[in-house]
């Protein structure tokens, strides 16, 4: 039996998937299943797996649907005591698997691992520092301020877990993983990886770009688990909102120029403001403000020359500088 079992769902992803695929197979832990779960896949998607010959592969073609649904049906096939996600466009360092095993064995009383990500475009240049968190043992308040795990591409779980507090929840589209890592986290401890193992992949055709999606899924899950939540946590909502919206600005003002959507940016800018008052005292909102402004009254051959020309400006990133991970 193998001692790791790894799930991939895959949906029309033929740009991405092989090297994903990849990025498996090189894994210094080469003892390993990897369940990939085709959601009906009409690209060439099955051409370019069934091009890979491992027998460690094992491919499951379903009907369309979401991602929760598709990690739940790779769970199915699962034989194995540790269970590891990969999205179909992310990528892993060589050492991910290994590291994050070795990591829950000597650390009995964690049932999850996760590693620090990095962001990647859609030709594996690396774009920015996402998660380098390394929270030890219970984390529950912390992932009740931020998702600091930041993908559904990075942990490690003892399969066991999934038994107690469930499968993902397949009435969520978006933000599904957040919602898992809060529910893993209520019951049991993590131990962090502290190094980069997993590459983000942002694109314009990825999940994450669907912000709307993002609000509503996050704020479905907020709503849910601060009602259940010890009295002495529900503080925390507050700040989880405004972080959320810090991030959902940074997700609407990181588009060209033409390509907002200029009243859900401007909501999203006000939202920071009302939900973290103390951010009108930075400079970060203001360069927000006028970047969308400059992409909204400008020309957009204009307004995409000035942002290249005033990095200062068009460089929204600082708002993960105030997204508060500890109160």
């Amino acid at each position: 039996m193998p001692l790791v079992s790894v799930i991939i769902p895959v949906y029309n992803a033929e740009k991405t998937i092989q090297k994903t695929i990849e990025s498996v197979l090189a894994q210094s832990l080469s003892d390993f299943e990897l369940i990939i779960i085709n959601s009906s896949s009409f690209d060439s998607t099955l051409n370019k797996i069934s091009n890979i010959n491992d027998s460690r592969i094992k491919l499951f073609t379903y009907p369309q649907a979401n991602v929760s649904v598709n990690r739940n049906r790779g769970l199915i096939h699962t034989t194995t005591e540790f269970v590891s996600f990969l999205d179909a466009d992310d990528l892993w360092k060589p050492d991910k698997l290994e590291a994050q095993y070795q990591a829950l064995q000597e650390n009995r009383e964690a049932v999850v691992a996760y590693s620090f990500t990095d962001a990647i475009d859609e030709n594996d240049n690396f774009l920015r520092k996402c998660s380098h968190a390394n929270w030890t043992g219970n984390v529950y308040s912390k992932l009740l301020l931020d998702d600091f795990i930041g993908s559904g591409s990075n942990v490690m779980v003892r399969r066991q877990a999934f038994r107690e507090v469930g499968e993902f929840d397949e009435l969520l589209t978006n933000a599904e993983d957040t919602d898992m890592w809060l529910r893993l986290a209520a019951h049991y401890n993590f131990i962090p990886v502290k190094k980069v193992q997993i590459l983000y992949r942002v694109s314009v055709n990825s999940k994450s770009s669907n912000i709307l999606g993002s609000e509503s899924s996050n704020l479905r899950i907020i709503n849910q688990v601060f009602n259940n939540v010890p009295s002495s946590l529900k503080h925390l909502k507050s700040y989880r909102i405004a972080n959320l919206y810090k991030y959902l600005s940074y997700k609407a003002l990181t588009v060209e120029p033409g390509k907002q959507n200029t009243f859900h940016s401007a909501r999203f800018l006000w939202m920071t403001i009302m939900t973290d008052t103390h951010i009108l005292k930075k400079m970060i909102i203001y360069k927000a403000i006028t970047k969308l402004i400059i992409m909204t009254v400008l020309p957009r051959s204009i307004a995409k020359s000035i942002l290249q020309q005033v990095p200062k400006i068009s460089d929204v990133s600082t708002f993960f500088g105030y997204i508060k991970t500890d109160i």
